[in-house]
């Protein structure tokens, strides 16, 4: 799994809401994102340029976050994400330290790999699921999680509970469908056709 690091400054918190609010809207203007990161320890709360948190935040990638808080190194994930929700900016960011002992969870993008069966017949192969929520050491997690599509005929799916992982446990509902090879209106037809 990739690592990224984020450098940023401690701050300190205001006993009153509004003076929290105030300070809050002062990082923000200043092009800071407020962050907080907990866990294993004490809250820590601190601030990051914006631009420090882009390669992390606009990415379909997964990261292990070396966190740089005022010098002080520290592992972590990216847990939490608030957005504006007019203007799409980056208001607060949640980190949760790793413990190397102890496993975390965290969203894995899925991958297809193959051509279908169903594919070839004039089905369209559709990714339900982008990313699996995977329990694991924080070694342990890959950067994707393979689906082998190969044998996916028209109109079959593969369901959460049909995938393994070695050292993941895959959190998500077993029934869910990740992806799935749907009949066309093409696939239809060629069917009815083959069926006169």
């Amino acid at each position: 799994m990739k690592s990224i690091e984020v450098k940023g400054t401690a701050r300190t918190i205001a006993e009153h809401s509004s003076e929290q609010a105030r300070a809050l809207k002062g990082i923000r203007k200043e092009g800071g994102v407020p962050c907080e990161l907990y866990g294993y320890g004490e809250n820590v709360h601190f601030t990051v340029p914006v631009e420090n948190l882009r390669n992390l935040v606009y990415t379909p990638n997964v990261y292990i976050v070396n966190l740089n808080i005022d010098g002080k190194e520290t592992k972590a994930i990216m847990k939490d994400i608030q957005f504006h929700p007019v203007k799409d900016t980056i208001l607060h960011v949640d980190f949760c330290r790793i413990d190397e002992k102890k496993p975390i969870v965290i969203e894995v993008p899925v991958q297809m790999e193959g051509l279908a069966e169903g594919v070839k017949a004039g089905g369209k192969l559709v990714l339900q699921i982008r990313k699996l929520k995977v329990k694991a050491l924080y070694d342990a997690i890959p950067e994707r999680l393979i689906v082998n599509v190969a044998h996916l005929g028209l109109g079959k799916s593969v369901k959460v509970g049909e995938l393994q992982y070695e050292g993941l446990e895959l959190m998500n509902v077993k029934e869910a469908v990740v992806c799935t090879v749907k009949l066309t209106r093409a696939a239809r037809g060629a069917a009815a056709a083959a069926g006169n």
